[in-house]
């Protein structure tokens, strides 16, 4: 129990501290927020726990492959802010737009043979 609330603890402070940069320096804020923190993060919880490379490797390629569906969050979210939507409508229709792109993307991927 101790070893989880204290990788709980560091990821929680870890997104904290981006939070809390942002208000700040955004820049370096952008930057630490653009690192792949969580992957990096579980990957290093997975290895310490696991010590097991092939399940590090195995995560680390599904990851690769569900990169680009995640960026349209990113194009959707400022996109509705500009237009004008409320905060909250633009972040849920970001994130559902996002899903939909997830779907269509991985149904694409099994179509030409790629398994995650």
């Amino acid at each position: 129990m101790g070893y989880f609330l204290a990788k709980t603890l560091l990821t929680a402070l870890v997104v904290a501290g981006v939070s809390e940069l942002s208000r700040r320096y955004s820049m370096v804020a952008a930057l630490l927020a653009s690192l792949p923190l969580t992957s990096i993060l579980a990957f290093a919880w997975m290895y310490a726990e696991q010590k097991d490379a092939t399940a590090v490797t195995e995560l680390s390629y599904s990851i690769f492959w569900l990169v680009l569906p995640s960026l349209a969050f990113f194009l959707l979210l400022p996109l509705l802010l500009k237009t004008g939507a409320n905060f909250y409508l633009a972040l849920f229709l970001s994130c559902a737009g996002m899903a939909l792109f997830y779907g269509a993307y991985v149904y694409a991927l099994q179509r030409f043979g790629v398994t995650l």
